[in-house]
């Protein structure tokens, strides 16, 4: 009888590792030069008021994006890139720090690591020194799918088990931290509206990290 239960005791704690263990990704690593270094001091300085010998993170939350458009090489070459594009200028008036992102996960759930998930990307304001981002391949016109959900669940899990995440919110949803403690920004006026990566993948993220118990507001 002892055997047994000793048995699927087993069985639950195998189980469980499974479910919080690294998942299965690509380490295809961006350039973190000692200007991009530069530039990410800087931006952690400036915008949310923290002065740092390295450009690192304590990550207290997971923000869930989608790329609006291109495939995993190209938007590894963008992500690549230490300065911002000319085109957006919005971005570009707060600093010339490239966009990034730690993970990105492709249309058939391979997951691919970008960098380290303590190190600083900026891809959500107020709140770069404390989330970790998750990009996805798609856009409103090819919407987020199942291999993506399933992908980043198991990312989420792992995430969760290895530093103390209390959040996790889609992009769209980060305005709801501009009056909390937790909101780091200078510049008041600085927010653009999002609408990545959509309420539907979020409830199914959800759905299934629902034992995680992670909060999605203050």
């Amino acid at each position: 009888m002892k055997k047994i239960l000793y048995f699927f005791v087993a069985l639950i704690i195998g189980f469980a590792k499974a479910q919080t263990g690294e998942p299965k990704m690509i380490r295809k690593p961006i350039s973190y030069s000692q200007e991009r270094v530069r530039l990410s001091l800087e931006y952690l300085k400036e915008h949310h008021g923290l002065i740092q010998k390295t450009p690192t993170i304590i990550p207290k939350m997971i923000v869930l994006h989608y790329t609006a458009n291109g495939n995993v090489e190209s938007n590894f070459k963008y992500f690549n890139k230490t300065y911002l594009e000319g085109g957006r200028n919005t971005l570009k008036k707060q600093s010339t720090l490239n966009v990034s992102s730690q993970y990105i996960v492709d249309r058939d759930g391979t997951i691919y690591q970008l960098m380290e998930p303590d190190q600083f990307a900026r891809h959500t304001i107020g709140l770069n020194y404390c989330s970790i981002g998750i990009e996805n391949i798609g856009s409103r016109k090819e919407p987020l799918n199942d291999l993506q959900v399933a992908a980043n669940a198991q990312l989420i899990r792992y995430l969760t088990g290895k530093y103390k995440i209390e959040y996790l919110i889609g992009h769209s949803e980060y305005g709801i931290f501009r009056n909390s403690k937790l909101w780091k920004e200078s510049d008041p006026d600085y927010f653009t509206v999002k609408e990545d990566p959509g309420k539907d993948f979020m409830n199914k993220v959800r759905r299934q990290v629902a034992d995680l118990h992670l909060k999605d507001q203050p």
